[in-house]
């Protein structure tokens, strides 16, 4: 009937409207889509494979930096509760630390404090010691120990210098002649005798033995050191004097004479006329 051809034609008209309407969509997108290339999707894909494998990568790298970083904080606690305990037994022990460096010469000077003990008993001796080479060099010696600071291969505090008051300067004692070196020698010998001697109690040394030397002074010199002799001499000790000398022979009154044999060597005392 009737109401059939009116369902029939509303669904023709539906259908045409549907139909135009994709038309027109149909037409939009193949407008606009004109000109363009299809992706490469083969391409596409490896690249994004790459991309999840570096992703992978860098999460295995993220998990080992955070566990490292967790270690390393842990380093930290342990250093600073180590630093701690290091400042408390720094704060405990700096007493016997600063000892400790006093007595083995850690200072500029390289001066252990058993040197220093020897330097100061050998100020004294090189007091009496340079009071005696004054004399025996006619005022132009004495002798004085380095306090400069020295260098760091050798310890310091007991090496010696000459103050030359020639120049007016100082210089090493190594730079004595044989005879002046002889002199120096001489002079600390006695300087030495005469601070054990204020040192030991009361102890006193009445006897003094000096070996070879003399021979390498000039005649002045030689006449200079005879005469400190027998100043000592005169002080009451015994000087013993062990030399080849000819002119020591003339100086000295009694002596004991080694005279070599063909049967032997034999011992004499003899006196001066």
């Amino acid at each position: 009937g009737s109401a059939e051809i009116e369902r029939g034609l509303s669904a023709i008209e539906a259908f045409d409207n549907a139909l135009h309407t994709a038309e027109v969509r149909a037409r939009d997108a193949q407008q606009g889509v004109a000109g363009l290339t299809p992706p490469d999707l083969a391409g596409l894909e490896l690249e994004a494979t790459s991309l999840r494998e570096e992703l992978s990568a860098a999460e295995i790298r993220h998990g080992s930096l955070v566990e490292r970083r967790r270690a390393l904080a842990a380093t930290v606690g342990k250093i600073g509760a180590a630093g701690a305990e290091l400042a408390a037994l720094e704060a405990a022990y700096a007493d016997a630390g600063r000892i400790s460096q006093v007595a083995r010469g850690d200072n500029p000077f390289r001066m252990s404090f058993q040197r220093f003990v020897l330097a100061a008993l050998l100020d004294d001796v090189l007091i009496s010691a340079s009071r005696r080479l004054h004399s025996m060099s006619k005022g132009r010696y004495r002798l004085q120990r380095v306090t400069r600071e020295g260098g760091r291969r050798r310890p310091g505090g007991l090496d010696l210098e000459v103050d030359d008051a020639y120049t007016g300067r100082t210089r090493a004692v190594t730079t004595l002649s044989g005879g002046e070196g002889f002199q120096a020698a001489l002079a600390l010998a006695l300087g030495l005798a005469d601070v054990v001697q204020s040192y030991a109690g009361g102890i006193r040394l009445d006897t003094m033995f000096i070996d070879e030397g003399f021979g390498s002074l000039d005649p002045e010199a030689l006449e200079l050191a005879i005469d400190t002799l027998v100043d000592l001499q005169a002080s009451g000790r015994l000087i013993g004097v062990i030399s080849h000398v000819p002119e020591l022979k003339e100086r000295i009154p009694t002596r004991l004479e080694v005279l070599a044999g063909t049967a032997g060597s034999h011992a004499r005392f003899s006196a001066a006329p």
